[in-house]
């Protein structure tokens, strides 16, 4: 490709936050990384431009041992579980608190 053909996504600036954040989380990559790393993979695959993103997007699957179809089938079992972004997967069936009993008396 050459400069002249290269454009710059109206999201460019949050999405390269997203996969710097994805890039620096530590350990096993959960649902809020492998989403957001499948939805970029989707908004520039045929993207004239934003090499750099594509580049750290193959980064990630580099770095987590999967392709890309194993990042496709563990999305879409991310999703059919009923999981939502910026759903914490350690808080789950956490209430309010108003059903605990006060304890002060």
């Amino acid at each position: 490709m050459t400069d002249e053909t290269q454009q710059t996504h109206p999201l460019y600036a949050i999405d390269r936050d997203q996969i710097d954040a994805v890039l620096g989380h530590e350990g096993v990559p959960g649902p809020q990384q492998l989403t957001t790393i499948a939805a970029l993979f989707s908004r520039y695959a045929d993207f004239p431009g934003a090499d750099d993103i594509r580049d750290d997007l193959q980064k990630c699957l580099a770095l987590w041992g999967m392709s890309r179809d194993d990042l496709n089938i563990k999305t879409r079992e991310i999703w059919r579980s009923g999981w939502r972004p910026g759903q914490d997967p350690v808080s789950e069936g956490v209430g309010s608190g108003a059903d605990v009993e006060d304890t002060e008396a």
